[in-house]
């Protein structure tokens, strides 16, 4: 014996019969409507099992269909409970205002940064809310583009007669024209680590290459980059590390072997400890190292200003595009660099330094003593 009994109205079954013709009707509800009008016991009165069949539903859906029919009536039966689509709270002005304050301010002891999750408990705690998702953080903080979980380090150069005046200097340099007999040459350096795979990677189907997070640490070595920035020209060394000698190692290569016929050439380098005259004559002999120095102008750039030196931007290219896998050998990551100074020599691309001193007087214009 059936226990929820499916009675319709003749103002139902129209409906229903209205629904199963409508084209924009959805499918679910239209397959219950079926259902109702075979299971009328006013219409047609089929068994579960025939309902079933005909419909490709279980008896176990139809007795459903029955009971909500009976105990929550016609429209829940054939279009669902009612869905409540909840809403997230809306935040005044000074809601906003305290978060970007908090957000401003240092995190609470024992973190180190702030998180959407640690920024809502701080709102609750302070009493500027009853309650706040870190959904709704996070969508004030972008509105306000501020992004706790980022940090940005920039190096903020002092305000100074002597910053002005080295930038200056390596800004003037910049906008010589080119000659052969005096080139602008930049030299910079940095420490790069030499890894080792511990096992070989492979590369799958879809082209991902997979390497396995452990490995073996070779070392460091220092690569020299030295470039010529109107001619277009770079040169690489690879050294075992990076202190005086191994400087002085890389001028004297730069005036015997890469300009050996310059009557002055010009070098732009940061102003690093390392970086002394005298280190020529601790490696060389007087004669020679004075012949060096004769022909070398040092330019230096500013405390804080490494970001004017030219070649500091080509070794983070190089570290980009030829240097970003594992290196386990100097010998190895020497032939990388070659590969890519090959190519990048052939095409001769020349940098075109477009910041100049009228550019620094304006948009550096606080970095300037005050008169």
């Amino acid at each position: 014996m059936k226990r929820y009994i499916v009675s319709l109205t003749t103002k139902e079954q129209n409906e229903l019969q209205a629904l199963i013709g409508r084209r924009n009707a959805k499918a679910q509800a239209v397959k219950r409507a079926y259902v109702l009008l075979a299971a009328d016991e006013n219409g047609n009165n089929l068994s579960d099992s025939e309902i079933a069949r005909r419909y490709k539903v279980t008896t176990r859906c139809i007795e459903g269909l029955r009971k909500r029919f009976v105990e929550n009536g016609f429209f829940e039966a054939v279009y669902g409970k009612k869905r409540t689509v909840f809403k997230e709270k809306t935040f005044d002005g000074r809601v906003e205002a305290h978060l970007i304050a908090l957000r401003c301010s240092d995190p609470p002891q024992g973190h180190s940064a702030w998180t959407l999750h640690l920024l809502a408990g701080q709102m609750v705690r302070l009493g500027y809310v009853e309650s706040i998702s870190h959904e709704s953080v996070r969508q004030l903080l972008k509105k306000n583009r501020l992004k706790p979980w980022r940090m940005k380090e920039w190096v903020i150069a002092e305000a100074s007669a002597e910053f002005v005046c080295a930038m200056e200097e390596v800004l003037d340099v910049y906008e010589k024209p080119y000659d052969e007999h005096h080139p602008v040459v930049c030299l910079d350096e940095s420490p790069h680590q030499l890894i080792s795979e511990t096992r070989a990677g492979f590369m799958d189907s879809k082209g991902v290459e997979h390497v396995d997070y452990e490995y073996r640490r070779e070392g460091v070595a220092d690569i020299y980059m030295i470039c010529e920035p109107k001619k277009g020209k770079r040169f690489v060394q690879v050294q075992d590390s990076h202190d005086s000698h191994q400087w002085a190692a890389a001028v004297a290569h730069i005036a015997e072997k890469l300009y050996p016929n310059a009557a002055c050439i010009t070098l732009v380098q940061d102003n690093l400890s390392a970086h002394r005259k005298a280190a020529l004559y601790e490696v060389f002999d007087a004669e020679r190292a004075r012949n060096i120095l004769r022909r070398i102008r040092f330019v230096h750039t500013p405390k804080h200003g490494s970001w004017l030196n030219i070649a500091e931007i080509e070794l983070s290219v190089l570290n980009r595009v030829a240097l970003k896998k594992r290196m386990k050998s100097k010998q190895v990551m020497q032939k990388q660099i070659n590969a890519y100074l090959k190519e990048k020599n052939k095409a001769a691309i020349q940098i075109n330094w477009q910041f100049k001193t009228k550019d620094a007087r304006t948009k550096l214009k606080k970095l300037y003593p005050n008169l």
